[in-house]
């Protein structure tokens, strides 16, 4: 931030994500934090699809997101997106540190922010706090006790055991940090949940990186845009600005736009919509058979339903205006030997989302050459598949028009060679270019320039507004008054 604009930082509440293990105890923790003290005690508490909530401790608020797992989290880091400040490492007592625990602290070290470990389930008699410690240790997450510096907490969704002691420890690192955002800029944010209400229409939840969002401002994202007609807190109260780190509920979007997208504030919807990639059918339809698109055929296997539809979501999200997706088969489990036969047949490949395959099938695919492609991670699954789809893309060709000049007078011609004098109308007009022949703005035939000449004297180039002579050679006569239009041509790696 240069000098002088300091005057426009607002100290602002951390945003804080909850990660951990599947079963130990993320959502009970969220909501016992949730009954321990919520902003604005009202009737009604917290309600569904919201995907971000606030709490206050001692006068000071801090901002919870509220995610289904790792995959959102990891999506909204992956857009370039820093929008937390500090990780709650949940680990259950009586289970010490799993496989998502491992993913977790992975997620938590890339996003480069503070890491609090929250020892849930110590209402437990099988708590074991100390060998959960050095489990984390073997992860390189040493704890304050044992001599390093991420702090831990001993706590209890059950019993709300630990709980004051985790929100002071947050305030306080979040003092630390010296959280502040800049509020003279345009709002700007990213999504945390969206959903389409039946009676309310698309519903998204944003939380504020900076500037202040107002009703009436025109909101858009990279998959939908619109104007804030209706401005709701967390606990859906309407409210008239939004300031940074708090979360908000925005109606108004035109459609739903993706989770982990970022938004900006535009000056109207036409420029808002400018920003829209085109959206795509659905993934599971049969590519159209009058057309000539190219198709890529996917066996797609995950670990629990959860992780599907997941996958299955992100997948949709990509453009395929150009090459079909289609899912021959979409399951939970490991990778058999059905899986393999399909994908042979169909000349598909198989991506197993934190899944195996079992010995036979693994066989099978080496024998037929069956390609198997295993993640951990949902973004690179999305990546990887986008790479596939882009390799089955014809590279396009880019024309631009470098230039005009209207013709003047024609002096001499033979076959198919041409002298002409003319006025260079727009750009510029170059030895060598290609060029198309208009003839009342239709296009009646195309050559190139052989030679150019600016008062008697061999050039390379002529600018705009200059006359010139030129040498024409080409496949269409050209007359007194027609336009030689100038252009370049560039082959570019096909995109989606």
């Amino acid at each position: 931030m240069p000098k002088g604009k300091k005057e426009n930082l607002a100290a602002r509440p951390p945003v804080v994500v909850v990660m951990g293990h599947v079963d130990h105890g993320k959502s009970s923790l969220l909501e016992a934090i949730k009954d321990f003290n919520i902003t604005a005690k009202e009737s009604g508490g917290i309600t569904q699809h919201v995907g971000a909530y606030e709490a206050e401790h001692n006068g000071k608020k801090i901002t919870f997101i509220d995610t289904p797992g790792h995959e959102a989290f990891s999506a909204i880091r992956a857009r370039g997106s820093k929008i937390a400040d500090i990780a709650i490492l949940v680990v259950a007592a009586d289970e010490g540190v799993k496989p998502q625990t491992k993913e977790a602290i992975q997620h938590a070290k890339k996003a480069e922010i503070p890491i609090i470990v929250a020892i849930n389930k110590m209402d437990k008699q099988e708590a074991n706090p100390e060998k959960v410690k050095r489990e984390l240790a073997d992860q390189e997450i040493l704890v304050e006790s044992m001599g390093g510096k991420i702090p831990s907490v001993e706590v209890s969704a059950k019993t709300k055991k630990g709980i004051p002691e985790l929100l002071e420890m947050i305030l306080l690192i979040a003092e630390m940090e010296n959280l502040k955002a800049e509020v003279s800029k345009l709002a700007k944010g990213v999504i945390v949940e969206s959903y389409m209400d039946s009676s309310r229409g698309p519903v998204a939840t944003v939380i504020l990186q900076e500037g202040v969002l107002k009703k009436g401002d025109v909101i858009g994202t990279a998959s939908a845009a619109g104007k804030i007609k209706i401005l709701e807190n967390f606990q859906k109260k309407p409210i008239e600005q939004v300031l940074p780190a708090m979360p908000a509920i925005i109606l108004g979007f035109e459609g739903v736009p993706g989770v982990g997208e970022t938004f900006n504030i535009f000056k109207n919807t036409e420029e808002a919509k400018k920003e829209i990639k085109p959206k795509v059918k659905a993934i599971f339809e049969a590519p159209d058979a009058e057309t000539d698109k190219k198709t890529v055929n996917i066996v797609l296997k995950a670990d629990v339903q959860g992780s599907l539809e997941a996958v299955e979501g992100v997948l949709s999200q990509l453009p395929q205006d150009k090459v079909s997706l289609r899912i021959l088969k979409s399951e939970v489990g490991d990778i058999n030997e059905n899986d393999v036969k399909l994908a042979k047949g169909a000349r598909a490949k198989i991506l197993g989302f934190r899944v195996k395959t079992n010995p036979v099938a693994k066989n099978l695919a080496s024998r037929e050459k069956v390609t198997i492609i295993y993640f951990e991670i949902i973004y690179e699954l999305v990546q990887s598949v986008r790479q596939l789809l882009e390799k089955m893309v014809e590279p396009e060709i880019v024309r631009t028009e470098t230039g005009r000049v209207k013709v003047l007078a024609v002096f001499h011609g033979e076959k198919s060679r041409q002298i002409l004098g003319g006025k260079v109308v727009s750009g510029k007009m170059e030895k060598g270019a290609s060029v198309e022949v208009l003839r009342n703005e239709e296009k009646i035939g195309k050559g190139r320039i052989v030679g150019l000449q600016k008062q008697k004297r061999d050039v390379d180039e002529v600018g705009k507004g200059s006359e010139c002579g030129l040498l024409y050679e080409g496949n269409a006569r050209a007359e007194e008054g027609d336009v030689l239009a100038a252009f370049t041509e560039e082959r570019q790696k096909g995109e989606l």
